[in-house]
């Protein structure tokens, strides 16, 4: 069984830091990308960063705010975010993607930035 459970989520002021986690089980997690989307109320889905055997990609918002990283060893994506912004408020999703044919979804964490 496929599981990928998000943690790390909540409220933070702007300008804070949080550092979400998401734990795989049920697949072979090294040989496949793995990303972060979100989602806020009343807009698309969208991919804000991916990261696969070496290489990296972010969204031009998140850049240089945010870092995505992997621990194989653990089957453990991370997505250290700083200098939130109010406008990064979102559920975040973490998805496992292999040769773009198969997709999984984790459940989603609460991300609000906010005073």
């Amino acid at each position: 069984q496929v599981t990928l459970v998000e943690s790390g989520g909540g409220l933070v002021q702007p300008g804070g830091s949080l550092r979400l986690s998401c734990a795989a089980s049920g697949f072979t997690f090294s040989i496949y990308g793995m990303n972060w989307y979100r989602q806020a109320p009343g807009k698309e889905r969208e991919l804000v960063a991916g990261i696969g055997s070496i290489t990296t990609n972010y969204a031009d918002s998140v850049k240089g705010r945010f870092t995505i990283s992997r621990d194989n060893a653990k089957n453990t994506v991370y997505l250290q975010m700083n200098s939130l912004k109010p406008e990064d408020t979102a559920v975040y999703y973490c998805n496992a993607r292999y040769a773009n044919m198969i997709n999984y979804w984790g459940q989603g964490t609460q991300v609000t930035v906010s005073s």
